[in-house]
């Protein structure tokens, strides 16, 4: 889970036509499902809101951040609209249907708070909450990622972000220790090169923390 902008897309012009208690979800024709995964693209890239999995290899579906069957009224609104991956097990479909009750206030919603000031993503592709944040924000950074199973300690996404990072380490397995022989301001200009090349590649979150323990 990364932050997103919701500015840097405009809002899709066809979601005037729709109207809560007039129309629904399937009212929305393709032409116009088109237009909004369009929108959803420019701000999140080809790749999921919650786990930052490739759509084009995980399949994919537009998502309601607040469930449209609990929050009718938010089912045009694009503030609530997301582009997930199609993955049963984790995020937009395991929270609409396998996570149990969950009050979605708890939840992160990456287009409002940065996932980075709750969440460390390790290079053994686990996630942990951050200890240094208080304990209210501990509990939903723990509600976020049950609700959209994004830390089982074993499996898909774990071995998807590992191998994600390993693939990039591969270049060079001791750029750590290469970067730390530079002086600080080459350093950090040389990190931000490598973040901004990666940003738009899959589970790109774990190289970002990679790379955050000398930065």
């Amino acid at each position: 889970m990364r932050q997103l902008d919701r500015n840097s897309a405009l809002p899709p012009v066809c979601l005037t036509c729709y109207q809560h208690g007039k129309h629904n979800w399937g009212s929305v024709s393709l032409e116009h499902k088109d237009e909004i995964r369009a929108s959803l693209e420019k701000m999140q890239g080809r790749r999921c809101a919650y786990c930052e999995g490739s759509v084009d290899s995980l399949g994919h579906h537009i998502e309601h951040f607040r469930a449209k069957g609990a929050f009718p009224k938010l089912t045009f609104d694009w503030s609530n609209l997301y582009w997930s991956c199609d993955a049963s097990d984790s995020c937009g479909r395991h929270k609409d249907h396998d996570s149990g009750p969950y009050d979605p206030d708890d939840l992160i919603d990456p287009c409002r708070e940065d996932p980075d000031r709750f969440f460390k993503f390790r290079s053994d592709g686990t996630i942990r909450v951050r200890t240094d944040i208080p304990d209210k924000e501990q509990r939903r950074a723990n509600e976020t990622l049950r609700v959209f199973n994004l830390n089982p300690s074993q499996g898909r996404l774990r071995q998807m972000r590992k191998r994600a990072l390993e693939a990039y380490t591969a270049r060079d397995p001791d750029i750590l220790a290469a970067l730390e022989t530079f002086e600080p301001s080459e350093r950090d200009a040389i990190i931000a090169d490598e973040l901004a090349r990666t940003a738009s590649e899959p589970f790109s979150a774990v190289i970002r923390h990679f790379f955050a323990q000398i930065a």
